[in-house]
């Protein structure tokens, strides 16, 4: 299993240090890291967070629990927010979004069964004018319809299967 503490992932970090006068500042794309690292910000992605930037676990937990851009259990490999604020949902976010969970077969919040995918609903993700719109792994797909969906699901899918991801 992979770790902030590889090889890999040193120049990365070294890079977020440098853009700060003290490593506890670091903390937020640190946390971002792990969480792109292990798919979620888990136990042992705060103790690691924790140690790079000198702080308690307790602090970097209460940070990530602050914050809805981090995960603090388990998501799909593409985390699917769809907005469904109201200018997004008088748009059709309400309806896509349903229509998205009865495709997967899951409920909000859930993943699917090969682990794949999880949706779940968000408040605003500021692009109203592009709604139905969502944030997959923190990229923005907007203007979606239902086709257009069925497509990225099958794409992501391949990627995946290819040994890609978004």
């Amino acid at each position: 299993m992979p770790s902030l503490k590889d090889e890999q992932y040193a120049a990365h970090i070294e890079a977020h240090f440098a853009k700060y006068p003290d490593k506890r500042s670091a903390v937020m794309p640190l946390l971002h890291l792990a969480q792109e690292i292990y798919g979620w910000v888990s136990p042992e992605a705060v103790q690691e967070v924790a140690e790079l930037c000198d702080m308690d676990p307790t602090q970097v937990k209460s940070i990530a629990g602050f914050y809805t851009m981090y995960s603090e259990k388990p998501k799909g490999r593409y985390w699917l927010q769809v907005c469904t604020d109201l200018p997004c949902a008088l748009k059709g976010a309400d309806e896509f979004y349903a229509w998205l969970l009865d495709h997967l077969g899951i409920e909000d919040g859930g993943t699917t069964e090969d682990g794949m995918f999880t949706a779940e609903h968000v408040m605003c993700l500021a692009a109203c004018d592009k709604a139905p719109m969502l944030q997959c792994n923190f990229h923005y797909v907007e203007n979606l319809t239902k086709e257009r969906m069925q497509e990225l699901l099958e794409q992501w899918r391949n990627e995946t299967q290819n040994g890609k991801q978004q």
